[in-house]
C-alpha cells in the first residue's frame, strides 16, 4: 500500500490537548508557562483549569525553579516553552533543581528543529535533544505525530521521575491509528525489511518511511523503526535489527554531535557494530525560510535518506 501523507495535529497541538484529558483525572497536575501558553498550546489547559495553571513570564530559569518546588511538594508540575528557550536558559535549574535530586518535572517544549520556519535561528532547536540527553535521570521522549504524542504524554505523567518531550509547530503527517499503545523505551517497528534499517524520530519518521518505499521501487527492503525515546533507548531492538539487516541509518532534525545518532552509534559499538550513516544538520544553524525549503536545504528529506542508505549497503557489501 503506497504511502499517504495525511497530516494531522501539529504534535504541540496534541500535547495541549493530552494536558487537558490528564488535568480532568489528575487533580496535582500544575501547568507553567514561559508567556508563550498560545504558541505551546498549554493555553488550552489555562482556560479548563485556570487555578492550577501560571504564567511565569519571560523567565524560563524562575520557571524550572517554580516547578521544582512543585514536584518537591508532590505536585506533578509539566512546563512549556520553546524549546531553544526554555533548555538554553533553564539548564542550570534543570540540572541542580530537577536532575540532580530527581524530581518529578515534566518538560515539554514546543517549536524543535529547524521546520518551525521563518522565525530563524533564534527559534530554531538544534541542540535540544542534546541538552536533555546529558542531564542524569531524564527521559527525552520525540514522538512524531498526533496520536503518539497523545499517548506518550500520558505515559510521561504516569512515570515518576523527570522526562523532557519535544513538540514541533508544522503539521505533522498522521503514522498511527488511533488506539495505538507506546512503552517509554520501547521503539516501534512501523516497517520489516532484512537490507537495512532507517530508524528515526519526530517529522523524519515519516520522510524514513518513504524513503523505504522508493528504496522498494528498486528491490532494497529497509526495516523502519520509530525510535520516539531517545533515552532510554530500546538497545534490545536496535542489536536485533542490527543482527538481522547489517546496516543503520540513523535520521533527526537535530544538531548531528550530541542526538539520536550518537545515542544510536553507541549502542550499536557496544553491542553490534554495522556501518551506520546519519542524516542530521551538519555543525551549523539554519536560516530562514518555509519548513520544506529548509528541511531540503540541510538534508533531512526522504530523497537524503536513500542516497544515504545507498552510502551504507556499499560499505555493508565491502
Amino acid at each position: 500500500m503506497k504511502l499517504e501523507r495525511k497530516l494531522g495535529k501539529a504534535t504541540r497541538d496534541a500535547y495541549g490537548a493530552a494536558l487537558v484529558e490528564l488535568g480532568a483525572t489528575h487533580p496535582s497536575i500544575i501547568v507553567l508557562d514561559g508567556d508563550l501558553a498560545k504558541s505551546t498550546k498549554t493555553d488550552a489547559f489555562r482556560k479548563t483549569f485556570p487555578d492550577r495553571f501560571f504564567n511565569v513570564g519571560i523567565a524560563e530559569a524562575n520557571l524550572v525553579g517554580l516547578a521544582a518546588g512543585l514536584a518537591s511538594c508532590g505536585k506533578i508540575p509539566f512546563i512549556s516553552s520553546f524549546a531553544c528557550f526554555l533548555m538554553c536558559k533553564g539548564y542550570d535549574q534543570l540540572r541542580m533543581a530537577v536532575a540532580f535530586p530527581e524530581l518529578n518535572v515534566k518538560v515539554v517544549t514546543s517549536h524543535g528543529g529547524i521546520s518551525v520556519g521563518e522565525d530563524g535561528a533564534s527559534q530554531q532547536s538544534i541542540e535540544d535533544f542534546a541538552l536533555a540527553s546529558t542531564l542524569p535521570n531524564f527521559s527525552v521522549i520525540v514522538p512524531a505525530d498526533e496520536v503518539s504524542t497523545k499517548v506518550l504524554v500520558k505515559k510521561m505523567a504516569a512515570v515518576r521521575g523527570p522526562a523532557f518531550m519535544r513538540t514541533g509547530r508544522s503539521k505533522a503527517p498522521i503514522l498511527y491509528k488511533e488506539g495505538a499503545d507506546f512503552e517509554i523505551g520501547k521503539g516501534v517497528k512501523l516497517r520489516q525489511g532484512n537490507d537495512l534499517t532507517i530508524c528515526a524520530n519526530g517529522l523524519l519518521l515519516f520522510e524514513a518511511l518513504a524513503a523505504a518505499e522508493t528504496l522498494a521501487e528498486s528491490g532494497v527492503q529497509a526495516s523502519v523503526v520509530d525510535l520516539h525515546t531517545m533515552k532510554p533507548i530500546d538497545q534490545e531492538l536496535i542489536h536485533k535489527q542490527a543482527a538481522l539487516t547489517g546496516a543503520f541509518v540513523v535520521c533527526e532534525e537535530h544538531q548531528i554531535f550530541g542526538g539520536l545518532g550518537s545515542v544510536v552509534s553507541r549502542v550499536l559499538t557496544e553491542g553490534y557494530p554495522v556501518p551506520t550513516e546519519f542524516i542530521a544538520i551538519r555543525d551549523t544553524y539554519a536560516e530562514s525560510g518555509q519548513p520544506d525549503e529548509l528541511m531540503e536545504r540541510y538534508g533531512l528529506t526522504a530523497k537524503h535518506i536513500v542516497q544515504a542508505a545507498e552510502r551504507v549497503l556499499s560499505r555493508k557489501k565491502k
